[in-house]
């Protein structure tokens, strides 16, 4: 991205990193300014698994979108989106399910014209200006109202941006508000990094997130933090495991799954 398009973006402030961008530099993308490089060079000077969990977390949810498709899930809400990628929700989804529609949510205006421009001329995917801390906002937003039937069964995605929410902000009682407001037979994907097994790096790499997001409060959890968020559903098998371990396309590549420090879970709402 040109130095020239920095100073065209009204109101975007590239003079601080913003955590979609640092995806796209480390997944090899060109959509990022200096102040992201510079985030994800020093993430990545603590932490050089870093750029492989970016990729392996977009595998992630791959696999996952693919099996939830193939059980005939069709509406599909992503909140945090992050920019295109090869993967997109909606490209995984359709290959698996014809016509599954997918609403795209972030608060990046970035992200938001990227998606937008993608999306222009497809009439089963929108985006939406939001973010998982104002349920209430994104649900009742037109495109959301348009895309998402209440009557049926939707998959709700939050990639990554829960751990970066401190618990000040109420991220659990946000997240049961959606839960709340999904039908029986829905499920919610939630992906989270923990420091189980590297507390070490955790505690160079946790000040950067403090600074890239401009917070003071420290949002890390552990795996048994994070299994709150599923309260209510019903975790599909193998449960919340690091995200390797989540029915991977190949034995092999589950093997140290505790050196990618993400866990993933898939819950379901029951029948009540």
């Amino acid at each position: 991205m040109g130095e020239e398009v920095q100073q065209g973006a009204g109101g975007l402030d590239v003079t601080a990193p913003n955590w979609a961008r640092v995806g796209n530099y480390l997944l090899g993308g060109k959509d990022h300014f200096a102040a992201d490089r510079e985030a994800a060079e020093e993430i990545l000077s603590y932490a050089p698994e870093i750029r492989t969990m970016t990729v392996e977390l977009y595998q992630f949810h791959a696999r996952v979108v693919r099996h939830l498709a193939a059980e005939g899930m069709t509406q599909f809400v992503v909140i945090g989106a992050g920019l295109p990628s090869s993967c997109n929700t909606h490209e995984v989804a359709r290959k698996v399910r014809p016509g599954a529609r997918v609403v795209y949510v972030a608060d990046d205006p970035v992200v938001l014209s990227h998606a937008r421009a993608l999306l222009a001329t497809d009439a089963d995917t929108g985006v939406v200006e939001g973010d998982v801390l104002h349920p209430a906002e994104l649900v009742a937003d037109p495109v959301t109202q348009r895309l998402v039937d209440p009557a049926l069964p939707v998959v709700v995605i939050i990639p990554t941006r829960l751990q970066f929410t401190p618990d000040v902000d109420e991220p659990f009682k946000r997240v049961g508000e959606l839960r709340d407001w999904m039908p029986a037979g829905s499920h919610l994907v939630v992906t989270h990094a923990v420091l189980d097994s590297r507390p070490k790096p955790a505690d160079q790499v946790v000040p950067v997130y403090q600074r890239v997001f401009r917070r003071s409060e420290d949002a890390s959890r552990t795996r048994e933090q994070v299994l709150g968020f599923f309260d209510g559903l019903e975790l599909l098998d193998p449960g919340l495991v690091y995200i390797r371990q989540w029915r991977p396309d190949n034995p092999l590549a589950a093997r140290d799954p505790e050196r990618i420090w993400m866990v993933g879970g898939v819950g379901r709402k029951v029948l009540p």
